[in-house]
């Protein structure tokens, strides 16, 4: 399973090793690079218009050997104006991955204030999160934020700029668009699915760009991958058996090699796990 289609970079890579590939993507702007890769490889890649949590909709219980996650928002997304996922450049403020729902324009104008600095803390960890959102709103009084430059714009003025350089936009823009994708909840049911359609031995690969990301996988991976109490006190219930057996569970990172000629790899961190053959008796908690 390549669960985050994209560009169709893994895709192409794995069928390449002349193995099978279904792919996952919930943005309707992969379809015609999905259509010419399936027009390529017709006997072994096929590709379903639908989020990865939904995999398990679509996939046999135990039918697939491995599952490839990359996280976040793609190199494609990032580089396209009228998406409005960057602030380099100016564009509308969507940042919908399906292109359906609510906009970021749409929570930046019309939640409160609270409920602003709430998510801008919470999916940005930005320090000054309240500070933020009291910009935020003092300015669309004024009128609408209705592009990516005007909102960078607000938060600079209220944010100093760190000493690694990071723009002090980037913590905010994070903040809006997991929040515009329910980028969290999508990876807690991403991970559930996987669970159900990966075979005894499968393997789960996931490469996420920031720590709240990370750390779900690294919670929900280990909350399975212990092993069963062997003395219990009268009454009490077994935990359930282990589902999962980590391979690579401190992170890889990228090489400093590799960083130079894709500076967006820096920050990627790379988790493996092995789906063992306990049955899924329930989701992961």
């Amino acid at each position: 399973v390549d669960a985050t289609f994209g560009a169709g970079g893994y895709s192409t890579g794995i069928l390449e090793k002349n193995a099978s590939v279904i792919a996952f993507d919930r943005d309707p702007t992969v379809a015609a690079s999905a259509e010419q890769l399936k027009g390529s490889f017709p006997a072994l890649f096929t590709w379903h218009a639908a989020p990865f949590g939904q995999m398990a909709e679509f996939l046999a219980p135990g039918s697939c050997d491995g599952a490839a996650f990359d996280l976040g928002v793609s190199s494609m997304q990032l580089d396209t104006p009228e998406r409005g996922f960057s602030f380099r450049f100016d564009g509308p403020l969507d940042m919908r991955m399906s292109r359906h729902g609510a906009t970021a324009a749409d929570l930046v104008n019309g939640m409160r204030e609270v409920e602003l600095a709430s998510i801008i803390r919470d999916y940005g960890e930005e320090r000054c999160a309240r500070r933020v959102a009291r910009a935020i709103c003092s300015k669309r009084s004024e009128q609408p934020i209705a592009t990516t430059g005007a909102l960078a714009e607000v938060v600079r003025q209220v944010v100093p700029r760190s000493k690694d350089g990071i723009d002090p936009a980037t913590r905010t823009f994070q903040a809006l668009r997991i929040a515009v994708n329910d980028e969290l909840g999508e990876l807690e049911r991403g991970l559930d699915a996987a669970a159900t359609v990966l075979r005894p031995g499968g393997r789960l690969a996931v490469v996420s760009f920031h720590s709240l990301e990370d750390g779900l996988v690294k919670r929900r991976i280990d909350a399975r991958a212990h092993s069963v109490a062997s003395r219990l006190l009268p009454g009490e219930v077994p935990p359930a058996p282990p589902l999962w057996r980590w391979v690579v569970k401190k992170p890889l990172v990228a090489s400093g090699r590799e960083v130079s000629f894709n500076p967006r790899s820096r920050s990627a961190r790379l988790r493996v796990a092995e789906r063992l053959s306990s049955p899924l008796t329930s989701t992961l908690h």
